[in-house]
């Protein structure tokens, strides 16, 4: 996929500088997008040699993102896998139905167009005025299962990144009383499917700059009708706020999902603590510091350009994909 300009304004083309400048950044944030990719697959072993994934491509900005950083990831791997993108076409009112197959026979990228009429499903059994986003996403779910059998795939790719599974955990907080996310891999409801997120962590105001400067062909997930989600705009508005003003929270936030301590929590089912007991050994996992004092900076955060200096640099990691040569 080549990078596509944005066309400039009448009488005002780009200058040399200009372009030059827009191509660098692109360039830039493709090669941060590809490192975060390559080490999620690593660090959660997504994807192994011979496997044939099913790349779910709603037509949004996230599932663009995710076939087009998959798709080079599979000609440098040192392993072998195959890709296949799907599309579900609900039939939504006014859904275009031409956008999807130009696109990825442009690209030359093997697909398969599901028609599947959900919608009207979901109108028959969602009231008027309330969100179909939950029942819709059930149906589509099932659907997709069945297709990756159909199909003989052995991972099904899914485009969720870093910010969805913040949002998820806190959604589950404020409102259904569990310490719980959307994990980067797992198998599925029936049992039947390996699904990966492989944008588990990249944030998604990079994935919003990726996209608008790739010009990938955005279908919008409002044809249904289904006024949003509330909760979950209410809490992406927070995430967002807080992103704004207070930078590296979010990345702390990440970095504290991955630093679960169960004895410092309070899930009996998950720790031991009825059998707990004084024993005159030190503990180094007891009540310490950190109950008293007030941490100075967010863990694990670097801005913008700590961050393209890694991706200069590359990452000294072995594993399933190796992300050394971005260029």
């Amino acid at each position: 996929m080549s990078l596509v300009t944005h066309t400039p304004a009448p009488n005002s083309p780009l200058t040399d500088e200009q372009e030059k400048k827009q191509r660098y950044d692109f360039n830039k944030l493709e090669k941060r997008l590809r490192r975060h990719v390559g080490r999620a697959i690593e660090d959660f072993n997504m994807i192994e040699d011979g496997d044939k994934v099913m790349v779910c491509l709603s037509g949004g900005k996230d599932s663009y993102t995710l076939l087009a950083i998959l798709r080079f990831l599979q000609k440098i791997a040192p392993i072998k896998f195959s890709l296949i993108a799907v599309n579900l076409d609900q039939k939504q009112p006014g859904f275009p139905e031409h956008v999807l197959p130009e696109y990825l026979r442009q690209e030359g990228v093997d697909f398969r167009i599901i028609e599947e009429d959900t919608y009207s499903i979901v109108k028959e059994k969602i009231p008027a005025g309330k969100t179909t986003c939950s029942l819709c996403s059930r149906l589509r779910r099932g659907i997709l299962y069945r297709v990756a059998k159909e199909l003989g795939a052995t991972k099904i790719a899914l485009g969720h990144h870093r910010d969805d599974m913040l949002e998820t955990l806190m959604l589950n907080m404020f409102y259904g009383g569990k310490m719980k996310s959307m994990p980067p891999k797992l198998v599925s409801d029936n049992g039947e499917h390996v699904v990966i997120r492989p944008l588990a962590y990249v944030r998604e105001k990079d994935i919003e700059k990726y996209s608008a400067l790739a010009k990938f062909p955005i279908i919008p997930c409002n044809l249904c009708g289904s006024q949003e989600n509330l909760q979950r705009q209410v809490i992406k508005d927070l995430l967002r706020g807080w992103d704004r003003n207070y930078p590296g929270r979010l990345e702390s936030m990440f970095t504290a999902m991955q630093n679960v301590v169960p004895s410092h929590l309070a899930d009996a089912e998950l720790f031991g603590f009825k059998s707990i007991a004084a024993d005159g050994q030190s503990n180094e996992l007891g009540d310490t510091a950190f109950d008293h004092s007030v941490p100075t900076a967010f863990a694990n955060y670097q801005d913008d350009s700590e961050d393209d200096a890694t991706d200069a640099a590359g990452a000294d990691r072995s594993g399933v994909i190796q992300v050394r040569n971005l260029s």
